[in-house]
């Protein structure tokens, strides 16, 4: 982040991760918006904004901050001024959508857990409240990360680069901030969604196995519960979105908590071992912002069929079209 990568896998990676990231984000808030999933407000609310937050990764983290770095040697961008603010926006949407993330988690534990907040807590106008805090909070959060660096060099009067003040890792405040930050993405969100899925399995197993005693063994086969088969699907949305998280970040926090342990921040090289560490943890968590949309139409049906419809569209649009055009040229003819 601090100077530009290079190398053939991340010449290669970083363009197919937009390729991918952003049409699927943008397919994904479309579908979603039309409300035809069979989901809740409150869901497709929470869902839309965390593919926006996504599509914002993809645009700062991807594109801005990686592709046009490789590509682009020496753009304007990398003016130091431009480059802390391209940082921090990196910082505040990568909090987005983190605590996006932890909030949808939340949401659901109220909606499975705890009936009686149900009804109160998990509406849309909560939701836009909740989606409207973090944004905010995120944002201020962030605004540190542009007093971190300063020039790397100064060329014709003008400052270049970004690297990080020496004293950010030896200033009492500073390290403060970046302990602040750490704890605050991802370290609380790993422990809140862990604390969120244990709690939320065991109230499940808990309630399957008092209606499974209330229904009866009619209730197995012949006659299956509408109520649990909801939960099911709400769970395996649930599960999926959250495990996807911590799989993702985890490299990036075994990263963090390496370098802070032994107190490693240079490298030898880019075909250092810490190095490479550093950037899989990257690559794995930009990587988590494009597959939530692979993670719908996994397991939402409903998805699927509209992706379908979407799909199907431009194909029956011509398919309509060639008939006329034909009987067009019969007439001229």
């Amino acid at each position: 982040m601090h100077e530009p990568v290079s190398g053939l896998v991340y010449a290669i990676y970083y363009p197919f991760l937009a390729v991918v990231g952003v049409p699927v984000n943008l397919v994904a808030i479309e579908i979603l918006a039309w409300g035809k999933c069979g989901l809740s407000k409150c869901i497709t609310y929470y869902l839309v904004a965390m593919a926006a937050a996504d599509l914002m990764v993809v645009i700062s983290g991807v594109i801005l901050n990686r592709i046009i770095d490789i590509y682009f040697p020496g753009n304007y961008l990398l003016l130091t001024p431009l480059c802390r603010a391209k940082t921090a926006l990196v910082y505040a949407t990568r909090d987005i959508s983190v605590w996006l993330t932890v909030a949808f988690t939340f949401d659901r534990f109220i909606a499975i857990c705890c009936q009686k907040l149900k009804t109160k807590y998990c509406t849309k106008e909560t939701a836009a409240a909740i989606i409207g805090t973090v944004l905010t909070l995120s944002c201020l959060k962030n605004i540190p990360w542009y007093f971190v660096y300063d020039p790397m060099y100064i060329f014709n009067k003008l400052p270049w680069y970004c690297q990080i003040k020496s004293s950010f890792y030896t200033s009492h405040l500073w390290l403060a901030f970046s302990y602040f930050d750490c704890i605050a993405t991802p370290f609380l969100p790993f422990c809140v969604i862990l604390l969120l899925n244990v709690l939320t399995v065991r109230n499940i197993l808990v309630a399957s196995r008092v209606r499974r005693t209330l229904r009866g063994n009619s209730s197995s086969v012949n006659n299956p519960d509408p109520e649990m088969e909801n939960r099911r699907k709400s769970i395996i949305l649930l599960f999926s979105i959250s495990g996807n998280f911590i799989l993702l970040w985890l490299t990036y926090t075994i990263h963090y908590l390496y370098y802070r342990i032994t107190n490693t921040y240079s490298y030898t090289g880019y075909n250092d071992p810490v190095y490479i560490l550093q950037e899989t943890g990257y690559m794995l968590l930009l990587l988590s912002c494009c597959s939530n949309t692979f993670i719908y139409a996994v397991t939402q049906t409903k998805f699927r069929e509209e992706l379908k419809k979407m799909v199907k569209y431009p194909v029956n649009q011509i398919g309509t079209f060639c008939p006329i055009r034909r009987s067009m040229d019969l007439l001229i003819s």
